[in-house]
C-alpha cells in the first residue's frame, strides 16, 4: 500500500519554489498552486512507487537488481521445443473465439506491471515505471516507460492503454469483464499516465488493472476484435512470431531490439533465441517425440511412470535427466466435475453419491501405484486450506448468515469418503443408495430411475487429447473404471470424446453433463474467483463456472476477500470459501502432486533458488537457459 504522504514536507518544498521565484507576475500563481495543494485532502495523495503488493510491500526494493528465481549470469542463445496437445486455429489469446496458439500472449504480449512468482502477489512496473494508488485504493494511476516500444519500434503511447483496456473490457474473453465492469473512469492524466477509478471497493483492482495485455492500436482499429485471427500481433514482448504451421507449430524468435532487455526485472530472463511449440494429437504421441529428442521438456504426470519408463536410450545416457520442482502452492482442484445445470446434478445428495462411488483408493492404486496423495480441498496443500473440523472463529462468523443455505458438511466439517483397495467398495454403495433414495431416485428393473420412471442418466465429455494435468488416455481410464463402479446403482452413463475444437466450444457454452475439469489456484485469489464461481458464469459463456454453481455464500466469501485489510481476514475468507466450494460437492477430485515432475534435455537449466509458485507461468522457458558443451 503506498504510503500518505504529510503536508508539512509538501508545503516546505513549495515555499522553496516561491523564494525562488523573482518574476512578480509567477507570484500570484505560485500562491495559488500552494493553495490548492494545502487544501487537497489527504486521501488523493500517494507515492508513485516501483511495485504494489496486496498486503504490505513489496520484498524487492526499488533498487533491485533481478528477481530472486533468476540467474542474470545465464548463458544467452539456443532454442527449446515443447509440445502442446491438440491444435490452434487462432494467433488471437484474448478473445473467446477460437483455439488459440500457447505462447502468443506470454511472449509477445506485455502488461504495465508484471507479477513475481516469489511472492503471493506483487506487481512491479513492465509497461510502466511507476504504480501510484490512493491510501484506500479507490484509484490506480501507471506513468509509462518512455522508452516502452512496439516490436515494430513505435512507440507504447496513453492512447494504445486506452483502447487496449476499452476493447478488452467490451469485446474480449469474459475474464476481462469482471475487473471492468468496476471502473467507473478511465482518463489520461498526463503525456505518459493513466488513471483508473474504481466504482467500488475492491483493494485487488489496482494491482489487477496492471496486468491486461496492451496492444498495439493501430493494428487492430476498424476490425471485429471479438473474431478470431491469424494475425501475428505486434506486442512489446521479449519475442515475435517467426513461424507458424497452422495448428501444427509455432515459433517464436528473441527480439534483438527488444526495449526492455536491460531492465532490472529482465536479468535472467527471456535467455534462448528460439521458443517453438509443437502440436500432437495426443500424450502418447508427445511422449514419444520427447524420447525420440524431438521434444526437450516433458511434465510427467504419473508417478509411477516417473518411477519405471524412464529407461531409453536418451535417458540411460544422461542426455534426459529429472528434475523435481517443489512449490508452496494451493493444490488447486482436478477431476470430474458435475454440471449442476442438469437437473440431475442439482441435488448436493446426488454429487455426494457420484462422489462415493468414485472408489479413489482402487484407482490411483491401479493407475498411479498410490503414491500421490488426493486433493482434499481446492486450497489444500497450503495455508489457504480449510481446516479440519467444525468452523471455527472469523470462518464461522463469515459463514453463518447463509447457515440455512449451505450443504451438510460446509459448518460441521467435510472430508470425503477413503475408499476400499478393491475394486467394488460395499460401503460406499449403501452409502450411496440412501443418499440417490433419499433425492427421489431408486433401482426399478435395473435401472436407477425416479417416480415417474425417468433414468438416471448423462454423458461424460472427454478430450481425446487430454488436458494440462491428464493424458487423454489417463483420463479415460479413470472414466472407464468409474463406470464400472457405477453399474451396481444402476447407472451407465455414456461417454463423448471429442477433439480439442469441439470440446473448448462445448465446455465454453457448457453442453455437458459431466466432463474432466481442471484449476490451479494460487496464493493469492482474488477477483478472478468470480469467473470461476460466480453466478454470472451460469449462463454467461467462457467462464470457469463450469458446474454451474450460483451461491450467494461463495459470492460473499469472495467480496470478504477482496475488500481484507489484513492478511488474518483474507486468510479466514479463503478459508470460508474454501468450505463453500468443497462441501458444495461439485467436482470428484483425483489426486495431485506437491512438485513437479521435468524431464529435459541436460543442456538446458534453471536456477537452483525456485520461486514459492515451482513449475508455474513464467518459470518454464523464462527463466531457463542452455549450455552446450
Amino acid at each position: 500500500m503506498a504510503k500518505q504522504r504529510q503536508s508539512g514536507p509538501l508545503v516546505m518544498r513549495i515555499l522553496k519554489i516561491l523564494n525562488k521565484c523573482t518574476s512578480r507576475g509567477a507570484l500570484p500563481a505560485m500562491a495559488a498552486m500552494f493553495v490548492g495543494v494545502a487544501s487537497m485532502p489527504l486521501a488523493t495523495l500517494a507515492d508513485p512507487a516501483h511495485g504494489l503488493a496486496m498486503y504490505g510491500k513489496p520484498a524487492l526494493a526499488e533498487d533491485f537488481t533481478h528477481l530472486p528465481y533468476a540467474n542474470p549470469e545465464a548463458t544467452e542463445g539456443g532454442a527449446i521445443r515443447l509440445a502442446e496437445p491438440g491444435g490452434f486455429d487462432s494467433l488471437k489469446p484474448w478473445v473467446l473465439k477460437g483455439n488459440p496458439a500457447w505462447g502468443v500472449g506470454i511472449h509477445v504480449a506485455e502488461s504495465l506491471m508484471m507479477r513475481s512468482i516469489d511472492e503471493p502477489f506483487t506487481v512491479y512496473g513492465l509497461l510502466a515505471e511507476t504504480i501510484d494508488t490512493a491510501p484506500d485504493r479507490s484509484w490506480v494511476e501507471f506513468t509509462l516507460r518512455p522508452e516502452a516500444r512496439f516490436s515494430d519500434g513505435s512507440p507504447v503511447t496513453v492512447e494504445d492503454v486506452i483502447w487496449s483496456y476499452q476493447t478488452l473490457g467490451t469485446q474480449g474473453h469474459p475474464r476481462y469483464l469482471g475487473a471492468w465492469s468496476k471502473v467507473s473512469k478511465m482518463e489520461q492524466t498526463g503525456p505518459r499516465s493513466i488513471r483508473f477509478t474504481f466504482n467500488e471497493m475492491d483493494r485487488e483492482l489496482p494491482l489487477l488493472m496492471g496486468l491486461r495485455p496492451i496492444l498495439k492500436k493501430a493494428q487492430w482499429e476498424g476490425q471485429d476484435f471479438s473474431d478470431s485471427s491469424m494475425e501475428p500481433p505486434i506486442g512489446t514482448g521479449p519475442y515475435v512470431v517467426d513461424r507458424v504451421d497452422p495448428g501444427r507449430s509455432i515459433t517464436f524468435k528473441r527480439n534483438p531490439d527488444y526495449w526492455g532487455k536491460d531492465l532490472p526485472l529482465m536479468a535472467g530472463l527471456n535467455n534462448l533465441d528460439t521458443i517453438r511449440y509443437d502440436y500432437f494429437g495426443d500424450a502418447n504421441a508427445m511422449f514419444e517425440a520427447f524420447k525420440a529428442g524431438e521434444v526437450n521438456v516433458w511434465r510427467e504426470l504419473s508417478a509411477q511412470k516417473w518411477a519405471s519408463e524412464y529407461n531409453f536410450p536418451l535417458a540411460t545416457s544422461g542426455q534426459i535427466v529429472q528434475s523435481d520442482i517443489g512449490n508452496e502452492r494451493p493444490s488447486g482442484i482436478m477431476g470430474l466435475v458435475m454440471n449442476t445445470r442438469n437437473p440431475i446434478f442439482d441435488d448436493w445428495r446426488v454429487r455426494q453419491a457420484m462422489i462415493e462411488m468414485f472408489n479413489y483408493r482402487f484407482i490411483n492404486n491401479t493407475l498411479n501405484g498410490g503414491s500421490d496423495p488426493r486433493i482434499t480441498s481446492y486450497f489444500s496443500n497450503s495455508v489457504l486450506g480449510m481446516e479440519d473440523g467444525p468452523a471455527t472463529g472469523r470462518v464461522a462468523e463469515l459463514l453463518a448468515p447463509f447457515a440455512h443455505d449451505l450443504p451438510q458438511g460446509t459448518l460441521e466439517g467435510y472430508t470425503l469418503p477413503e475408499g476400499s483397495d478393491r475394486s467394488m467398495d460395499r460401503p460406499a454403495i449403501r452409502r450411496a443408495m440412501a443418499l440417490m433414495k433419499d433425492a427421489g431416485w431408486t433401482v426399478q428393473d435395473g435401472r436407477l430411475a425416479n417416480d415417474q420412471g425417468q433414468p438416471f442418466t448423462f454423458e461424460i465429455l472427454l478430450n481425446q487429447s487430454g488436458s494440462a494435468m491428464r493424458s487423454g488416455s489417463e483420463t479415460q481410464q479413470i472414466v472407464n473404471i468409474y463406470i464400472e463402479a457405477l453399474r451396481p446403482l444402476g447407472i451407465t452413463p455414456r461417454i463423448t470424446l471429442l477433439d480439442s475444437a469441439q470440446y473448448i466450444e462445448r465446455t465454453n457454452n457448457y453442453q455437458f453433463d459431466m466432463t474432466w475439469y481442471e484449476r490451479g489456484l494460487s496464493l493469492s485469489p482474488g477477483n478472478e474467483q468470480r469467473l470461476y464461481w460466480g453466478a454470472d458464469g451460469v449462463t454467461t459463456p467462457g467462464s470457469r463456472n463450469w458446474m454451474g454453481m450460483d451461491s450467494p455464500a461463495a459470492e460473499a466469501m469472495i467480496d470478504a476477500m477482496v475488500t481484507s485489510k489484513t492478511s488474518e481476514d483474507f486468510t479466514a475468507a479463503v478459508h470460508a470459501l474454501d468450505r463453500v466450494l468443497t462441501a458444495g460437492r461439485y467436482v470428484i477430485p483425483v489426486s495431485f502432486s506437491p512438485f513437479s515432475r521435468l524431464a529435459h534435455s541436460d543442456s538446458l537449466k534453471y536456477p537452483q533458488e525456485l520461486p514459492i509458485y515451482g513449475d508455474w507461468p513464467g518459470f518454464l522457458p523464462e527463466v531457463w537457459w542452455q549450455e552446450t558443451n
